[in-house]
């Protein structure tokens, strides 16, 4: 039998029969709202009524037997069978052929989609970059589009998905709606905030369908835009408002996927335990390890890896919640992580307090919007180390050291962001536990850092080398909830 020795049970309420036949998939709100919806229902939403996030009523549970066939699959079967206990209001047969048609050799330019890059025995990458526009936002955005576009057709209905991006979610975003039957794309990001090729991803896209909103303030004022809109029920249900941002409970789902992956790339049997370092701002990347091994997964510890703007880290080694106001985030070289406000850490927190929707909203609706901080109790911050989670910091010279370090030592360029996994992750292996970093962007992103790191530009994959010549779309607009909704009742 497996060993879950290593693994936190459900709190109370949240574990599920292991017969996925008997259980019927539904989700409520973190924050109380215990009405329960299917899928399909909150695939198009985001948020819920009551301002919380979606969450599965309880989490699936993988046992020896399922984990053994499991190992065999392709991705796309892989990815099929874990959605498929998600997901009962899709009929097998067309998510099927939606899985199919998402992870394809063509599309992320390898048979195994994420295959590993082994660094040394017991520490790898997993290459989550491969897709269309470099970065592991591509895993999950490339299925939403194909969702949001099957979803539309059957119930003869549009959707104007409302975004925020620090750099990467945005272009996976229009990379994956552009040309899409029935999607428009309103996409905010902080103004001069990404990086150059970041932005010519964005802006030199000049469908239709795709607007790029560069908002004068940072990701967080994005975001938080993005939330007020949404928290706006008339005016989210009269202008079909929709997200794809990590709240968006089918963006993470599709996340879940990799780290089967992974785990089943790094290791020879089920009885074996593993460890990821994610490099994480906004919380998501990492909750789908969460959820993952909730279902069962063998993981020993997952390492959250912050840059500067350390939010998280805070958190897990204080038990504090604090975040930060635009003067204080910081402008970093890991720019995708510039984050102060993680959305998406609602979800864990959930699941930590033993599904107490009263006392998640008191801490997310409440205590945030009047102190601007929350903290947990001794006995609450105790509870975190049954659940696996550990953490980490890293600053421009880590980065800098640690990209240097990688090329000399194994001849490997590795992003900004990942280096920021990378040098986490060294400080928290355990011998005879393999750690895999996830990947999350190819440095040809961030090529002005690489070059100070190593005096060598990052090569390019055909057709983008001059990226950031081409013509760009963009409209900048004030930190303001009324201009972005006065934008997008102009362009529906």
């Amino acid at each position: 039998m497996m060993d879950r020795s290593h693994t936190a049970q459900p709190p109370a309420g949240a574990q599920s029969s292991p017969d996925a036949a008997q259980r019927k998939a539904r989700y409520i709100s973190t924050r109380g709202d215990k009405t329960e919806r299917r899928f399909c229902e909150i695939l198009l939403e985001g948020l819920a009524p009551d301002g919380g996030l979606y969450l599965p009523v309880s989490y699936p549970q993988i046992d020896a037997a399922k984990l053994a066939r499991w190992r065999g699959l392709s991705y796309a079967e892989l990815a099929f069978e874990i959605l498929s206990l998600y997901i009962d209001d899709i009929p097998a047969e067309d998510l099927r052929a939606i899985t199919q048609r998402t992870y394809t050799e063509a599309v992320f330019g390898t048979p195994e989609i994420t295959p590993l890059k082994t660094l040394e025995p017991g520490l790898a990458l997993q290459a989550l970059s491969n897709g269309p526009t470099l970065a592991f936002k591509d895993m999950a955005m490339q299925l939403l589009g194909q969702l949001f576009e099957y979803e539309l057709a059957r119930r003869g209905e549009t959707l104007n998905i409302l975004g925020a991006t620090s750099g990467d979610t945005g272009s996976a975003a229009e990379y994956a709606m552009r040309g899409k039957a029935g999607v428009n794309v309103f996409m905010l990001s902080p103004h001069g905030r990404m990086s150059p090729f970041q932005q010519a991803q964005m802006f030199s896209l000049q469908d239709a369908n795709i607007h790029n909103l560069a908002i004068e303030g940072v990701f967080d004022d994005c975001q938080d835009i993005v939330k007020a809109v949404s928290n706006d029920l008339d005016f989210k249900r009269k202008y079909k408002i929709g997200t794809v941002n990590s709240i968006n409970w089918a963006r993470l789902l599709a996340q879940v996927v990799y780290y089967f992956a992974g785990y089943f790339q790094a290791t020879r049997s089920n009885d074996e335990k593993i460890s990821f370092t994610v490099p994480s701002g906004n919380f998501g990347n990492v909750c789908a390890g969460h959820v993952a091994r909730m279902m069962g997964l063998p993981i020993a510890h997952l390492v959250v890896a912050t840059n500067e703007n350390d939010v998280l880290d805070e958190f897990f080694r204080t038990g504090v919640y604090r975040v930060r106001g635009s003067a204080e985030t910081h402008e970093t070289s890991s720019p995708s992580m510039d984050i102060s406000k993680a959305s998406n850490f609602e979800r864990f927190v959930f699941d930590l307090l033993g599904r107490d929707g009263a006392r998640v909203k008191a801490f997310f609706a409440d205590a945030l919007n009047s102190q601007g901080r929350f903290e947990l109790s001794p006995a609450e911050h105790a509870a975190i180390a049954p659940y696996g989670f550990q953490s980490g910091r890293s600053s421009h010279a880590d980065r800098l050291a640690t990209i240097r370090a990688t090329y000399q030592r194994y001849g490997v360029i590795v992003d900004t962001h990942t280096a920021d996994g990378l040098k986490v992750a060294q400080e928290k292996r355990e011998p005879g536990v393999p750690m895999l970093v996830l990947e999350t962007a190819l440095p040809a992103k961030f090529a002005a850092t690489i070059e100070e790191a190593l005096q060598v530009t990052p090569p390019r994959p055909a057709g983008l080398e001059n990226i950031e010549a081409l013509p760009k779309r963009v409209t900048v607009l004030p930190v303001d909830v009324e201009a972005v909704k006065s934008f997008l009742v102009a362009h529906v």
